[in-house]
């Protein structure tokens, strides 16, 4: 079980982590929520349900290329040529959408920050994690914002482009995050096998 998830009779998944490997999740998690930015402060639960329904955001689309990689645009590529039409329509889709996907993904992200808080890892042993069904789906859904905003700033936008930085020498700054990209897509290949054996 060291170092992917396997599947839990009942439903869910767990795996077995080391403190290392605590603390590099906690680690990028917490700097893909403050990514994200933050959320409602006055709550959800306080704030007017009509109101928040109909809460408009951003009608444009992230400058910073991780963001845009995780809030992409509805309608084509924002940096291919558009017709005004679809720059209209991709503009109210998003000021209509992107909120509450921001909402989604910072609920996940914070879902797996506490479930990693709440493991104890002795020493040099590994804690076993054991998800639920929804756990499984918010970690899936964070180990891919994960890996998509490290492969925004990697650069990677092909399966080529991550086997080229696979061949980075030691030294090169990129090479931890590369194997971070790679170690979290291992994570949720194995995650997604669990759920669907």
């Amino acid at each position: 079980m060291a170092g992917h998830f396997e599947p839990l009779s009942g439903g869910g998944a767990a795996v077995a982590l080391d403190e290392v490997e605590v603390s590099i999740l906690r680690s990028l998690t917490v700097q893909l929520l403050e990514l994200i930015g933050p959320g409602d402060t006055a709550g959800p639960e306080s704030a007017d349900p009509l109101a928040r329904l109909f809460a408009e955001g951003p009608s444009e689309p992230p400058s910073d290329p991780a963001l845009a990689r995780l809030f992409p645009d509805a309608y084509g590529d924002p940096g291919t040529a558009q017709d005004p039409q679809q720059r209209a329509h991709a503009a109210e889709f998003r000021r209509y959408t992107e909120n509450d996907l921001r909402d989604r993904k910072r609920e996940d992200a914070l879902a797996v920050v506490r479930s990693l808080d709440a493991l104890t890892v002795a020493g040099d042993k590994a804690a076993v994690l054991r998800l639920t069904p929804e756990d499984c789906r918010r970690w899936l859904g964070t180990l891919n914002d994960l890996r998509l905003t490290i492969g925004a700033r990697l650069e990677i936008t092909h399966e080529d482009d991550s086997e080229a930085l696979l061949r980075l020498p030691d030294d090169d700054a990129r090479k931890p995050m590369v194997m971070a990209h790679l170690w979290l897509g291992g994570l949720q290949e194995t995650l997604v096998d669990a759920l669907m054996g």
